[in-house]
């Protein structure tokens, strides 16, 4: 399986959520991340965890990936952030399914409707919106973003990710959140767990 993350806007948790499905997927299969962003957050989180054991599957940037593809069942990429057309035609060709996390904020979403509006000019339907950084309750602005999505027909999983702290501790350990010392952590894991579920079908 090829599970490539999008999105226009940083901010989004795109690469903690190729981290953490890479994370799921290495549980089905040997698993390599693909570190497309020119910003390299992806290997500069793998770098930082070598001292503490490291990730569970390799990170490579693009132009190593042909040579560390062998023996290899499944791939995550981690995308730059563009809106052109041509790139995004070949984003698309190029996996077997497009996750495109956003928050639930107004900007975020503007963006995420930019894209799935290029997504649909290219007829594809290889896609979902995944609510990450959801606070809890009083605040609501994760049910509202995603009634609004749902009434615009996207596709959207039914899981969501949480606001945690333990992420970016994770992110600054270089480890995954479940080995994060935090009351959340495991919870927060949990969150990408069943993602991965729904992804995998169940």
């Amino acid at each position: 399986m090829i599970i490539t993350t999008a999105s226009l806007k940083g901010g989004v948790a795109k690469t903690t959520t190729a981290i953490h499905l890479a994370a799921f997927l290495q549980l089905k299969g040997e698993t390599l991340l693909i570190d497309g962003d020119t910003n390299r957050s992806a290997t500069r989180w793998a770098e930082r965890g070598l001292e503490n054991g490291g990730l569970p599957f390799k990170v490579v940037g693009v132009n190593q990936a042909a040579k560390y593809s062998r023996g290899i069942e499944h791939f995550v990429i981690d995308t730059e952030a563009s809106a052109e057309e041509e790139e995004m035609k070949e984003i698309v060709d190029g996996c077997d399914f497009l996750i495109l996390p956003t928050t639930p904020d107004s900007l975020s979403l503007d963006a995420l409707i930019q894209t799935v509006e290029l997504l649909k000019s290219l007829k594809t339907e290889k896609y979902c919106v995944l609510l990450t950084r959801i606070h809890p309750s009083p605040r609501r602005e994760g049910e509202e973003a995603r009634e609004f999505l749902e009434q615009s027909g996207f596709p959207i999983f039914k899981g969501k990710i949480r606001e945690a702290v333990a992420f970016q501790k994770a992110a600054n350990q270089g480890i995954l959140v479940e080995q994060v010392k935090d009351s959340k952590a495991k919870l927060a894991w949990k969150d990408y767990f069943e993602i991965g579920k729904e992804i995998c079908g169940g």
